[in-house]
């Protein structure tokens, strides 16, 4: 599945110790350090729980850097989060690095989407092969980012410590579905083509700059926990428990709102003289609505 030859690799480039000892440190991992299931498994358990999904840079309207040496910078040294691309750009090469064979694909969201609506491809995820068999890695896909890989070629419900999935297969293109109530819903589609960064810059470019974008106008932040997840949309944030139960809370002002990034996502807030007054408008707003 992942192709040989060098010009079409993207995680064609390896981490340097300390830099993958600090990614570690970063995620709380200090397990076995090799290309197996049960390393796979574990990163991808950890990672969301210690590194949030956050748009805070097109929201603010800065720009995305997918150069990896950004990216690196800004997850593990700087203590921000990201998005699709950024997240899996460094699981990517962090499995690369351990001697994984990794490859980049891209997917057709329809998730939370209108019947009859139709987006771009502009989800990044992973294919990680493991000893014959391949896997689908994805950390960046918000409130529902699997915390476990799931077995591509394999039709029945697979388990993750959150939830149930099942990736369907026709003619090349698969269809990973979530069970939420006993109902499976359609999460994304996508089929085997590698993705080069190219192909993901002008995606992010689109998705931080066009004026329609959720991604400019809305808030939006997720995190993981042992217990369940955090969720967090413009001002309300949602607490979804592993036992199915799940509550609601309406943040009122802007210091509670920058309380929560900082103290339950872990961000570390950047340096923007404009982000306080970005989010006294996304309260009013949000109130008027």
């Amino acid at each position: 599945m992942v192709n040989n030859e060098k010009e079409l690799q993207l995680f064609d480039q390896f981490l340097e110790e300390n830099k993958l000892k600090a990614y570690f440190q970063r995620i709380g991992y200090s397990g076995e350090v090799s290309p197996t299931l049960e390393c796979l498994q574990a990163l991808q358990y950890l990672h969301p729980q210690a590194i949030a999904f956050e748009n805070l840079n097109p929201f603010l309207g800065l720009p995305v850097d997918l150069n990896f040496p950004s990216v690196y910078d800004k997850l593990v040294s700087e203590g921000r989060g990201g998005y699709c691309f950024e997240h899996n750009l460094l699981l990517g090469q962090v499995l690369s690095t351990i001697g994984f064979k990794v490859c980049g694909l891209s997917a057709r969201v329809f998730w939370e989407l209108t019947e009859g609506l139709v987006r771009p491809r502009d989800h990044m995820l992973l294919a990680v092969e493991v000893k014959g068999r391949n896997y689908i890695a994805d950390v960046g896909f918000g409130g529902t980012s699997f915390t476990g890989p799931l077995q591509m070629y394999f039709t029945a419900e697979q388990e993750t410590p959150h939830e149930f999935f099942r990736v369907l297969e026709s003619d090349g293109v698969f269809c990973v579905e979530i069970k939420i109530k006993e109902n499976w819903r359609s999460m994304y589609r996508f089929g085997l083509e590698n993705q080069m960064l190219q192909d993901y810059e002008v995606t992010s470019w689109y998705l931080c700059t066009h004026p329609k974008s959720l991604f400019r106008k809305d808030l939006m932040l997720a995190r993981s926990m042992p217990w369940g997840r955090y969720a967090l949309r413009n001002n309300t944030l949602s607490i979804h428990r592993l036992n199915g139960k799940s509550e609601k809370q309406t943040i009122a002002t802007a210091s509670e709102l920058k309380s929560i990034l900082e103290n339950i996502f872990l961000i570390q807030l950047p340096a923007n003289a404009g982000l306080q007054e970005k989010l006294k408008e996304l309260l009013t707003r949000d109130q008027l609505d």
